[in-house]
């Protein structure tokens, strides 16, 4: 009971949010994927599973699905979205697994995808109301997270079905666990902390209000400290890489930047001083990597092609099967590549769509990559996202993340498509000025 009452929440909060504007509609879908981990993990029952869901819902049917005056612009998008959509549906009537288990694999390929499209109508206030959504949640998922580090994990998860792979992750330092905060997983938190980098940096740099300068910015260490407390290195790796970028590219004032280098430096000796911030330098360990690696890859594309050329089904990769369906799921196939994992269950023209559609994204770096508001937000959202796609070889959930995966196709639509203001300056710039109507001849007169 308490699970349905929960969903019924998450959909009416994101609803009334979502009507109010599209960027408080975003943070309030994020506000449930942030807590989603540690309400699933507590009241186990089939609805909590679909909290995040119903929030998803809440926000789509929110929002106006109209064309905007400025569709011409995203009409690629639209059409890709669409053959990513269709094609699965389509194999929902395929025999090659039951009904239950491939509509939950059709819901970890096809639910997020329509977010794209809202990412495309992102506009400024929009973004600014999501960073200081996301600085809000990082506090206090970094609130909880602390209180994890003090108290010990069991006092908020549970050992059951939904904190197996929590309760699989005591390596760090010592022999703790990973912390989660309040995600489903240490590497959902580490993740989503990652991915909120981007729109923090954005608001610490251009916005002139001191109040959200100081917000955005106590966000962002929570960030650094959640990727530290997670303890996941791929993690770090892709943080490390978006915090020099943004030094050593970024449009912050002097004193700006002086304060972010500061919080580097200050994140950096907490690291240091404390051995269970330490786990990234296991990268360091060539063989620990290597082993990593070859993990990832465990069956070669050909091998999975050969045995599946359309496909085992949806969920037969394990697409965030729940612990009541797994022993439904025939001829299971474990995989840590993504590619591989679309392969699987969506055959080989499932993986032509999706790598198809990656080649168009990196086709529009130069929208990316134009002057305008939010430009380096812009600009770190397109290299996270290009990070993302290539660590997805070494492991699953680019696509069924809870919230990353949101964050991603948010992320992905809104970079592809220029801002309302960046559409008009191109205008203006584009149009021929008309000349001034010129004055009949005056003499001055002597003096």
């Amino acid at each position: 009971m308490t699970g349905l009452v929960l969903c019924i929440l998450a959909f009416g909060a994101t609803y009334w949010a979502g009507k109010r504007s599209l960027g408080w509609g975003v943070v309030g879908l994020l506000t449930f994927g942030y807590f989603y981990g540690i309400l699933r993990a507590n009241y186990l029952s089939t609805f909590t599973y679909f909290i995040f869901d119903s929030a998803l819902l809440g926000l789509y049917l929110s929002q106006s699905w109209k064309r905007s005056s400025d569709s011409s612009q995203s009409s690629s998008l639209r059409v890709w979205l669409l053959l990513l959509l269709l094609w699965p549906a389509a194999l929902v009537l395929m025999p090659f697994q039951p009904l239950l288990v491939s509509l939950v694999g059709l819901r970890g390929a096809v639910l997020f995808l329509p977010i794209a499209w809202l990412g495309s109508r992102l506009r400024g206030a929009d973004v600014s109301h999501l960073s200081i959504g996301m600085a809000a949640l990082n506090l206090a998922a970094a609130a909880f997270a602390g209180a994890e580090y003090f108290l010990g994990l069991p006092r908020f998860y549970p050992e059951n079905a939904t904190t197996m792979i929590i309760y699989a992750s005591a390596d760090v330092a010592g022999g703790f666990y990973r912390i989660p905060a309040t995600f489903v997983t240490a590497h959902a938190f580490g993740g989503m902390m990652v991915a909120s980098i981007p729109f923090l940096i954005g608001a610490w740099e251009q916005s002139q209000d001191r109040r959200v300068r100081l917000f955005a910015i106590l966000g962002a260490a929570a960030a650094l400290v959640g990727v530290l407390m997670s303890a996941t290195r791929m993690n770090f790796v892709v943080g490390a890489a978006l915090v020099l970028v943004a030094i050593v590219h970024g449009r912050m004032k002097i004193g700006r930047r002086a304060i972010f280098m500061a919080l580097i430096a200050l994140t950096l000796v907490v690291a240091l001083r404390n051995e269970r911030f330490q786990r990234f330098k296991s990268l360091s360990d060539t063989d620990t990597v290597e082993d990593r690696i070859s993990g990832s890859v465990n069956r070669s594309f050909l091998e999975i092609l050969i045995e599946y050329p359309l496909g085992n089904g949806l969920g037969g990769g394990g697409t965030s099967i729940p612990y009541f369906l797994q022993g439904q799921v025939r001829n299971p196939i474990g995989l840590e590549n993504e590619y591989a994992r679309i392969l699987c269950e969506q055959g080989i023209i499932g993986l032509a769509l999706w790598l198809g559609f990656i080649a168009w994204f990196l086709s529009r770096f130069k929208s990316v990559f134009a002057p305008g508001p939010w430009a380096t937000t812009r600009r770190l959202i397109w290299g996270l996202t290009v990070l993302g796609l290539v660590t997805s070889t070494l492991g699953t959930g680019m696509l069924t993340a809870i919230p990353q995966t949101a964050v991603f196709l948010l992320g992905i639509g809104f970079v592809t498509t220029p801002m309302t203001s960046e559409s008009a300056a191109r205008r203006q710039v584009g149009m021929r000025q008309p000349m001034a109507p010129q004055q009949p001849y005056r003499p001055v007169p002597s003096v």
